[in-house]
This record gives C-alpha cells, sequence and structure tokens, in this order.
C-alpha cells in the first residue's frame, strides 16, 4: 500500500496464559497432621484442655492447703489472687508446648501433666484444702464451736459421776419414749437425752418454777403444741404424761432450731428461756446479736450456761452408753478417749455444716 508501512514481516508477541490459582488443601486432608494420637479430634482435645485445668487447680489446691491455717485471711485472699495469674500462665505455656510439639511428643507431654495430675491429687487431697478454706471462711462459728467443745469436755471433767451414773440409770426407763419422740421430729436422741438430763434428772416432779414432767415444761409456743398433738393424735395434751410430756420437749426444740436457723447452741438457749416476753429472738434483735457468743452477755447466768450443761450431759450418756461407764477425765489417758467419742451435736458434718453457715434469727 502507498505511503504506509508493511506489518506482514513482523511477528505477533504471544500472549501469557493467566497463572492458575492453587487450590488451599482441604482440611483433614493435610499431609503429616495427626488425628489426637488414634483419637476423634474434638475428644483428644477436650481431653487435653481438662487434663490442664485440672493440673493447675489442684497445684492451686495443694497451695491454698498449706497456707490456710498459717496465714491471715488478707494474706490468704492475696496467695488466691496470684495462684490465678500463676495458673492462667501456666495453662498458656502448656498450649504454647503443645502446638509446638509434633505428634508423640505431644501425646508425651500430655502423658507427663497426667501423671504430675495424679500425684498432686495423691499428695494433697483436695478435700484438705476445700475443709481448710471452709474454715477459714467459717471463722467466727468455727471457732465458736472449738471453742464450746472444750468448754463441754471441762463441764464433764467437773461433773459429779457418781451422780451422773445414777441419772443415767434412771433414764433407762425412758429412754424409748425420748428416741420414739426424738425420731419423730427428726431431733437428735442424743441432746433430747441430754436436755431431760438437765432439766429434771430423769426424776419426774413438779417444781416450784411451774415446770411438770420429765422435761420440766412450763411454757410451749402454741405450733409446737399443735404439731405435738399432731404427732401423738391426741385431742388434749398432758404433760404429766411423759410420753407426751416428751413429745412436747421434741416438738418445742425442733421449733426452735427452725427459728434459729439450725444454730444448736442457740436453738438451746432459746429453749430454756421460752417464749415469754419476745423470748430469745426478741433479746438478739433488741441489741444486734446474731450468734452464741454475741447474746450471751445479754442472758442471767443461768440460761448463759444453759447448752453446756446440755451437752455435757449428751456426752456422759454417749460415754456410758460405749463405755458402760463414765470414766474420770483426767485419769491417764482418759481425756483423749473421752475426746475421741465426739460430742452429740458438734461432731454430725451435716449438724455442724448447718452451725457453720447458719444465719442470723428470723
Amino acid at each position: 500500500m502507498a505511503g504506509g508501512k508493511s506489518t506482514a514481516g513482523k511477528r505477533a508477541k504471544p500472549r501469557k496464559a493467566p497463572a492458575r490459582k492453587k487450590r488451599a488443601p482441604r482440611r483433614g486432608k493435610a499431609k503429616g497432621r495427626k488425628s489426637g494420637g488414634g483419637l476423634g479430634p474434638r475428644i483428644y482435645r477436650a481431653a487435653e484442655i481438662l487434663v490442664g485445668g485440672s493440673l493447675v487447680a489442684a497445684a492451686s489446691l495443694a497451695v491454698l492447703a498449706r497456707q490456710a491455717g498459717s496465714v491471715s485471711p488478707l494474706a490468704l485472699l492475696a496467695s488466691l489472687a496470684g495462684i490465678t495469674v500463676l495458673g492462667t500462665v501456666l495453662v498458656l505455656v502448656l498450649e504454647k508446648l503443645r502446638r509446638l510439639a509434633p505428634g508423640r511428643w505431644r501425646d508425651c507431654l500430655n502423658l507427663a501433666a497426667l501423671l504430675g495430675l495424679g500425684g498432686l491429687v495423691w499428695a494433697a487431697p483436695p478435700t484438705l484444702a476445700l475443709d481448710a478454706l471452709r474454715e477459714v471462711l467459717a471463722g467466727e462459728r468455727m471457732t465458736q464451736v472449738r471453742v464450746v467443745r472444750h468448754q463441754v469436755f471441762a463441764a464433764y471433767r467437773r461433773m459429779d459421776l457418781v451422780g451422773q451414773e445414777m441419772i443415767l440409770e434412771r433414764s433407762r426407763v425412758f429412754e424409748p419414749t425420748v428416741r420414739e419422740a426424738a425420731t419423730a421430729f427428726g431431733e437428735d436422741p442424743e441432746i433430747l437425752m441430754g436436755v431431760a438430763a438437765t432439766e429434771s434428772s430423769f426424776h419426774p416432779r413438779p417444781s416450784r418454777d411451774g415446770g411438770r414432767g420429765l422435761f420440766q415444761i412450763t411454757s410451749v409456743p402454741v405450733d409446737a403444741r399443735v404439731l405435738a398433738r399432731e404427732k401423738l393424735q391426741v385431742a388434749r395434751l398432758d404433760p404429766l404424761n411423759q410420753r407426751h410430756n416428751a413429745y412436747l420437749a421434741a416438738a418445742t426444740l425442733a421449733k426452735y432450731r427452725e427459728q434459729m436457723n439450725g444454730d444448736l447452741f442457740l436453738t438451746l438457749l432459746a429453749y430454756n428461756i421460752g417464749p415469754h416476753n419476745g423470748g430469745l429472738k426478741f433479746i438478739m434483735e433488741k441489741y444486734g446479736a446474731s450468734n452464741f457468743a454475741q447474746a450471751q452477755p445479754y442472758l442471767k447466768e443461768l440460761p448463759r450456761d444453759y447448752p453446756i450443761r446440755v451437752l455435757a450431759a449428751a456426752l456422759a450418756y454417749r460415754v456410758w452408753g460405749k463405755l458402760g461407764s463414765l470414766p474420770r477425765y483426767e485419769e491417764g489417758s482418759r481425756a483423749q478417749e473421752v475426746q475421741a467419742l465426739g460430742i452429740p451435736g458438734l461432731d454430725e458434718p451435716s449438724l455442724l455444716d448447718a452451725w457453720v453457715s447458719a444465719a442470723p434469727p428470723r
């Protein structure tokens, strides 16, 4: 073509083929990955988390068990905070090692953690730490129980043991009736036997203050009287009938235990004071007392000492039943022998838990 440049001799540049996109490997088919040592991945992973968390928890409880009885509550809280932070760091480190460790080494790491957990649980059972923590948190009430326990043992030591054995011999006649009444209202029969021994020495008779029968019944809350009638299935109660008398006492004790939220010491105080002028509940509300130790200063000497005398009599009943006699507390190893038998109402875990966690009277 005239005036134009020829393009026939020029070669066309070849076009580059578009690059193919690499497909991402499908999950679960990557080379070199193991499915959790032969177990399902999710189950294996859950087991790893469980072992790691349990290991840290066991280590924390072991430290807590060693410190709970020897440090102040504030220092214990600081230790708990430190243990929480350290435990979190250890969990993170363990997880990092698991990710870096290949196949069998990861299994070995998990096995070592499991063995460490077993060793910690064997050397420092978690129950010890929980018991120690409960004592620290219970504080005042646990101290109260310990003090009263020694007061009861001291009362047994001062007891006229010859006279007390005579009282217990007289109790044989009434024991089945007392136990029947205690069972009817869910009360401790040993405690109820201690109340009867303290009130009448198992010699039922009218007293100068108007008390009648085995439990020296004077005035009974209306609710307790109704409950006793229902259990006995009678229209009228006779305090001189010793079975009626025992049912009235057990119903009254159950009523006051409910009012005092399960606190044994306050229950016995309330039983002794009775319902007059609002009873113990009114006294405690008036002066802002919430437990046995706080209520004592506002009471006369006789009512204040009443729970100790009842528990000492219940202890004598237990010792007499177990050993067949009442040994002198100060002779040889008799003190340890008597203490090993425990005190009715103070050694049963369910009852003790109720008093440790008891709320103020309602």
